[in-house]
């Protein structure tokens, strides 16, 4: 049964607090990061290994067949559909934000799609003046001051940072969407999700593949590549990278 919306609120400032105060007391005062702080290098390259590992003998063989296999447009409408689903959660750190305009633009990109779109399966939005504008927690926390704190390589999600793996943590527990899918029914945007990042992995395999497996240290090109994009996204550097980031797909 979905919880009361009084209840989804009390829950949702109480997790922010606590995020706020645990992000600023480990993470530091939230100025422009410098260079990389990476002082678990050994733990994050034994978790980078297994990610490789899992990547080379699972999901790429997986994401590599699912898109021979699969129409395009059936993988493009479920990575739609996925989207869609995560657009409540990003008007709340909108609103968190006080980006109140783009909390506007992100809910009428969800009624859009969701309606005119069907679900979200199609992306109207976009033609119609509502492009994709995502964000998160972890940028919540910028925004408050928080800094990025020590980078990180989480098992499965890939390059992260203190800040950002927290982020990623809080973001389930605020998503709005729980209030309006059943307990029996989760399992649908878990699939959704979950298969939108395998149609990733599948279409962007070039990428990855020249990251992966064709670089002389793929530890350090991932991480590179991670911070130089994630920062580019809070508007902390200027400067693009001349490198395409593959995990700019799991923003």
């Amino acid at each position: 049964m979905a919880e009361p919306m009084s209840q989804f609120c009390f829950r949702m400032a109480a997790i922010a607090g606590f995020a706020a105060l645990f992000g600023l007391s480990a993470c530091g005062p939230g100025l422009a990061p410098q260079g990389i702080s990476d002082p678990f290098e050994k733990e994050n390259r034994s978790t980078h290994a297994l990610n490789l590992a899992l990547d080379k003998n699972v999901i790429r063989p997986i994401a590599l067949g699912a898109t021979k296999i699969v129409p395009k447009p059936v993988v493009q409408g479920v990575s739609n559909f996925a989207g869609n689903l995560d657009l409540p959660g990003e008007v709340v750190n909108d609103v968190l934000q006080l980006r109140l305009g783009k909390a506007a633009h992100n809910t009428l990109r969800f009624a859009i799609n969701t309606t005119v779109g069907i679900g979200g399966l199609f992306d109207p939005a976009t033609p119609l003046g509502a492009p994709e504008k995502p964000t998160d927690f972890g940028e919540t926390l910028a925004v408050w001051g928080v800094g990025e704190g020590e980078y990180l390589e989480l098992p499965l999600y890939g390059p992260s940072t203190r800040r950002d793996a927290l982020g990623k943590v809080v973001d389930i527990g605020l998503d709005p969407v729980r209030l309006l899918i059943p307990k029996n029914k989760a399992w649908i945007d878990t699939f959704a999700q979950v298969f939108a990042k395998i149609g990733d992995r599948g279409r962007y395999s070039e990428t990855y593949d020249s990251i992966l497996y064709d670089s002389a240290d793929s530890y350090a090109q991932a991480r590179l590549l991670y911070l130089e994009h994630r920062r580019h996204d809070l508007g902390q550097v200027t400067t693009d990278s001349e490198f395409e980031d593959p995990y700019a797909q799991q923003q």
